[in-house]
Order: C-alpha cells, then sequence, then structure tokens
C-alpha cells in the first residue's frame, strides 16, 4: 500500500519547514510523496514547502480546515492518505506503526493516536496527560476517536463516507470523520502512533477552556450530528 501525507497549511511558515524535514527524515519505501494544501496563505509557507524535494504544493483558495482536508483528498494518489498539521513533527517510529497496523488488519479503516507537545511547561503537560486519558477511555467505550492532526485512512474509505463535510469550519470536524468513517470499517487509537505538535492553542486560549470546548464539540457531533461551535480563531 503507498501512502500520501497531507499537510492542510495557513501562515504556517514558522512551522512548516520542521514539520516537512520529519517527514523526509528516513521515509518508507511506500511514501509515494507528501501534498502540502495551501489554504490561502499570505505569508511565505507555499515557497518554503516548495523547497523540500517529494513534497507537491496544491492552492486550496476557499479558507477552511475541511476545505483543505478536502482538496488532499481529491489530489492524492496513494492507498493511504496520512494527515498531519502544519505544526507537528514525526518521529522515527511514525511511519512503521501505519503501515504495520494497516496490513495486519484488512478491516481497519482509520488509524489515529494522541499527541505529546513539545512547547508546553510541565503543569498544562500534567493537565493534559489527563486529558488524554479521558480521549482514551472514551475510544474504549465507543471505537469512534479520530485527531484530525494526526490520522491515516484508507482513500477508499474517505471516498466511500463522501468525503469531509465542508461546512464545519474546525471544532468537531474531526469527530464527523470519525463517526462517518465508522460505517464503513474499523477505528484504532494507538498510543503508539503518537507524534510531536505546538500546544499554542492551549496557551492561547487557555487549557481548561480549550479542553472544555474539544469535549462539548465531541459529545454534540456525536449525539445530534452537528457540532456546538461554529467559529473559532486563528491561533498564529
Amino acid at each position: 500500500m503507498t501512502i500520501t501525507v497531507i499537510v492542510p497549511a495557513y501562515n504556517e511558515e514558522k512551522y512548516i519547514g520542521d514539520c516537512l524535514k520529519s517527514l523526509l527524515d528516513n521515509p518508507p519505501e511506500n511514501l509515494e510523496e507528501i501534498i502540502v494544501v495551501n489554504n490561502s496563505s499570505t505569508d511565505n509557507t507555499a515557497a518554503i514547502a516548495a523547497r523540500f524535494s517529494r513534497v507537491r504544493v496544491v492552492e486550496e483558495p476557499v479558507k477552511g480546515l475541511t476545505h483543505a482536508r478536502q482538496r488532499g483528498l481529491k489530489e492524492a494518489k496513494s492507498d493511504l492518505l496520512a494527515y498531519v498539521d502544519a505544526d507537528t513533527r514525526i518521529n522515527r517510529h511514525w511511519y512503521d506503526v501505519l503501515n504495520r497496523a494497516f496490513a495486519s488488519d484488512p478491516k481497519l479503516v482509520c488509524l489515529s493516536g494522541p499527541y505529546n507537545y513539545y512547547d508546553l511547561g510541565e503543569l498544562n503537560r500534567a493537565w493534559i496527560n489527563f486529558y488524554w486519558r479521558l480521549v482514551i477511555l472514551t475510544y474504549w467505550m465507543n471505537r469512534c476517536v479520530v485527531i484530525g492532526g494526526n490520522f491515516a485512512a484508507r482513500k477508499s474509505a474517505l471516498e466511500k463516507m463522501g468525503g469531509f463535510d465542508t461546512s464545519i469550519a474546525f471544532y468537531g470536524e474531526d469527530t464527523n470523520i470519525a463517526r462517518r468513517i465508522r460505517s464503513v470499517g474499523k477505528i484504532r487509537f494507538s498510543r503508539e502512533f503518537t507524534l510531536l505538535t505546538s500546544g499554542r492553542r492551549f496557551v492561547k486560549d487557555g487549557m481548561i477552556r480549550t479542553g472544555v470546548r474539544y469535549g462539548l464539540n465531541y459529545i454534540w457531533e456525536m449525539m445530534f450530528r452537528r457540532p456546538l461551535t461554529k467559529d473559532y480563531i486563528d491561533i498564529r
């Protein structure tokens, strides 16, 4: 199975370089390409991404995370599509976990996992660890959890579920993915499938407030098939 990694990016010139370096450090043989979806950036995001070999920059003029995800789905040619945020950095085991998971389970359609944060202090890390325990508990209860900045799915499954819901701005979009792709096949949420990311949204909006907002939007999407929060603020 071939892999395309898709990186939605809006004004991420401070982060995109480190993200792509990590993705291209010792890539597996079945990595077909990396697609950076430049989502109406006004900075040097696209220019920085274009410097990397094996990276293809595509434009999505309609601003919004789900629009960027959908553009990546339309552009990608591989069997497996992995989505990561532009401020993430994968570790050397990430591709191995991805390949092993899908090769060992033909019923698996989506793999996701938690984050570790490279820019949070010790106190904030303690709160985040509690938050991830709740996420993992939720997964064991209903087998329906996807983290939007760290998941991989079979392209056929994403197409079968109808692609991404572009009516959702931000909050709840990953729960919408989980809820809809679960009807196609099996979701796995694994501690092994972990990457590093920035905790800037937690710092900017407040740890507890942000965690509660994510939680409420998960519940709303699962119960009422729509997010609670319609608007969000770009954190840059």
